[in-house]
């Protein structure tokens, strides 16, 4: 949802401001895009599409997630001279470290689990299980969690009406691709 937020927000302030400057506004170029499509089939199979996501293992959807971030890793560094492209990669490297060093899911402390939970799941739910088949993240204590803040440990506002948790590297990621959409740092063909 972060990163949804940051990709429309990105764009449209992007269109803004090159209408704003009498510019056509033009999304940067990306070299070697299928890496993304390659990184999003195995969330796809594994946590998206409800007919494969409830008969695959864990572990099969734990590494699908990490050959998900692998890819779209590897994008980001075919891409680093993008402008955005650097802040992006480091929110990714952060989130596949914490997946990583937690079992190959993202870690959710039970206290920002019981803020957006609803308390029905919540007290059917063990410690060290998914929330559900489709979630990346994996109810932990905050004890437990290897790099606690890096897991998912934020919450939106109270007023804001769709709840989720997110990371300090979901932030990150969601500030490159704003950066790349919105184009303000880019100088004009020809301009030095």
């Amino acid at each position: 949802m972060i990163l949804l937020s940051a990709v429309i927000a990105g764009a449209v302030t992007g269109w803004g401001y090159a209408r704003w400057k009498g510019r056509t506004w033009q999304p940067p170029i990306f070299r070697s895009v299928w890496l993304v499509f390659l990184g999003f089939l195995p969330q796809l199979a594994a946590i998206y599409l409800p007919l494969t996501r409830r008969v695959l293992a864990d572990e099969f959807a734990s590494a699908a997630l990490i050959v998900s971030q692998l890819f779209l890793l590897a994008f980001t560094l075919v891409n680093i001279r993008v402008p955005g492209m650097a802040i992006l990669a480091l929110g990714l490297v952060l989130n596949l470290m914490v997946i990583m060093m937690n079992g190959g899911f993202m870690p959710l402390p039970l206290e920002t689990a019981e803020k957006f939970v609803d308390p029905g799941i919540m007290g059917r739910l063990e410690v060290g299980e998914r929330i559900d088949s489709s979630s990346k993240d994996i109810l932990l204590p905050e004890s437990e969690i290897v790099l606690p803040w890096l897991a998912d440990r934020f919450v939106p506002p109270s007023w804001f009406s769709y709840r989720f948790a997110f990371s300090v590297g979901d932030v990150l990621v969601a500030a490159g691709a704003f950066w790349m959409l919105t184009g303000i740092q880019q100088k004009p063909l020809g301009e030095k």
